[in-house]
This record gives structure tokens, C-alpha cells and sequence, in this order.
């Protein structure tokens, strides 16, 4: 176990819930941050902050609001439908700058609660070509804030080179497969835990959980 402190960029999904159980096997002292950015369901937040309660790490929401109010897209307009993207292009879910500003905002705050470590669950493996979730943005953004602060930060991604269902497997390793299926949001409509089936981010997830469960290798 690391003695250091580290924040862990949280939305109460899948993916940072895998990586904040990740964190708390790695360091002492975990906190997560959550941000209201004008987001498609309020309930993200409210399952976020229950999920850090649960977990008993502190949890900071950040008033983000802004980010709406820069581009039109499905995840902060609710009159825009979700759809896929045509190959090549983006998916009109993509809020762009997203996890430039989240990890930026992550590293003030990490910087005020003298932490070095700040873990992010973005990945290029299933991330629908989303180019904030490319392992190259992260570590030039990892670069950047270390000169514009002045600090020595890492950023971590224990997910970058996992498929969905290798992420299933991890929570399974951490003994919290059951939990993230059941207590974690990644649905675009806001249903928790196996979702509404529909929406591709359900998809995605639910695919990738078949496909571990059928190896006969869970835990539950």
C-alpha cells in the first residue's frame, strides 16, 4: 500500500467505480470528485455520491455547468437523441474538452488536498473514438500540469488498455462485481445498474459482461 493520498475522477459508473475500488487497493487515502456538468440525468450525481458514502471515501462535487453552454450534444441536451456515430465520426455524445477540463480541475483540487495520484477510467480500447480518452492525451496532459503547477502528479489509468470485458474482470479481482453491476450508472438514460438496454453505452457494457460470464470464471 502506497501512504499517499490520491483523487479518483468519478462519475458512479462502471468504469470509475472500477477504478476508485482499483485506487482504494492501491493508496490510503482515496477521495473522490464528481462533476455537475449539466449532464442528461441528475441521478449520476446522486448515485456517485452514494457510492462514495458506501465506499467511505469523501466525495467533492464541482459545479461545472459551463461545459453545457459550450457545444451541443446528446449528453448535457436532452432534446438532442442519442445516436451512433457513422464510421469515422464522432458519436454526438462526445462532450468535447471533458476530460481535458475534468482532469485539469482534478489536479487544483488535488493540489488544495496534497495529493499526488489522480485516477481517471477513460480507455482506448472501447472509447468509441472519443480523442480525451487516447493514452497519448493523457500523458501530455500529465506533462502540462505538472509544468502549469509546478507539481509532480501522476495521472493513472488502470482501464486504458481494457476491453469491457477485462473491466468486468478487474472488478471481479477486486470482489466487487456484483456491486458495479448492481449499484453502478452508465446507462445515457439514467437506469441503473444493467440499464435500459438500448442506449450504446448499455450496450457496450452488457456485452462485455456476456461475455465474461460465459468464460465461467465470475466470482458471483
Amino acid at each position: 500500500m502506497k501512504k499517499e493520498k490520491a483523487i479518483v475522477v468519478f462519475s458512479g459508473g462502471q468504469d470509475s467505480t472500477t477504478c476508485l475500488f482499483w485506487a482504494l487497493e492501491q493508496f490510503t487515502d482515496v477521495s473522490v470528485l464528481i462533476f455537475d456538468y449539466g449532464q442528461r440525468h441528475k441521478n449520476e450525481i446522486k448515485v456517485a455520491k452514494s457510492i462514495a458514502a458506501e465506499a467511505g471515501v469523501r466525495a467533492k462535487v464541482i459545479d461545472l455547468q459551463v461545459l453545457s453552454q459550450l457545444n451541443a450534444n446528446a449528453l448535457t441536451n436532452p432534446t438532442i437523441a442519442i445516436e451512433e456515430g457513422q464510421e469515422g465520426d464522432l458519436p454526438n455524445t462526445f462532450v468535447p474538452g471533458r476530460n481535458h477540463l475534468f482532469l485539469s480541475f482534478a489536479a487544483v483540487v488535488a493540489k488544495d488536498l496534497g495529493a499526488k495520484h489522480i485516477i481517471t477510467g477513460v480507455c482506448e480500447t472501447d472509447f468509441s473514438g472519443y480523442p480525451d480518452c487516447r493514452d497519448v492525451f493523457v500523458k501530455s496532459l500529465n506533462v502540462t500540469l505538472n509544468l502549469a503547477m509546478n507539481e509532480q502528479f501522476v495521472i493513472h489509468t488502470p482501464l486504458m488498455w481494457l476491453n469491457k470485458e477485462e473491466t468486468w474482470a478487474m472488478a471481479d479481482q477486486l470482489g466487487k462485481l456484483r456491486f458495479i453491476r448492481e449499484k453502478t450508472l452508465t446507462c445515457y438514460e439514467g437506469v441503473i445498474g444493467d440499464g435500459c438496454g438500448r442506449c450504446p453505452a448499455c450496450k457496450l457494457r452488457m456485452n462485455g459482461l456476456q461475455a465474461y460470464l460465459q468464460k465461467g470464471e465470475a466470482s458471483v
